[in-house]
This record gives C-alpha cells, structure tokens and sequence, in this order.
C-alpha cells in the first residue's frame, strides 16, 4: 500500500499532463505531445501551442495515437523527466 500513497504523493506534488503519443520507437520511452490553448497579448486570439515530452513506459504498452497521462517524477535519463500514468 506505500506504493499508491507515493504514487498519490507525487502526483500531488508534480506535473500532471495529458497528451498523445506520437512516437514510440524508442525502448521504454514514449514521445508525448502536450498541446494547450494561449490567448494573444495584443489581439485576444486564442492559438495552440504543442510541446514535446519524452516519457518513461516500462512495458512498452503505448503506442502512437494513444492519448496518455504523465507525471512528473525524478530524472530516469537526460531528457525523461516523466513518466507514463494511463
């Protein structure tokens, strides 16, 4: 039971984002695209803005088009810093 109230604590304290996956060639790592919707300073249009966040998935169970949620977590290389939730 440590393990759900860590896994409860983390997500409390970290990131929590949903996005798709657009890659998953890698070995235990999926490339996630989190996009959200910015309102122009100036002009008050609403756009989207992507960005690109490789994720931990120890199973290889996420395949491209999967829309996934990932938390933040400690660093597990040089650029994952998430992992895969659901």
């Amino acid at each position: 039971m440590k393990t759900t109230k860590n896994t409860k604590e983390k997500v409390e304290n970290g990131k929590s984002l949903q996005g798709v996956v657009v890659s998953d060639k890698m070995d235990k790592t999926v490339v996630v695209s989190v996009s959200r919707f910015v309102k122009h300073p100036k002009y008050g249009k609403f756009y989207k803005v992507s960005k690109k966040y490789k994720a931990h998935d120890a199973e290889n169970a996420f395949h491209t088009g999967d829309k996934v949620e990932i938390i933040e977590t400690r660093p597990i290389s040089k650029d994952k810093k998430f992992k895969v939730v659901k």
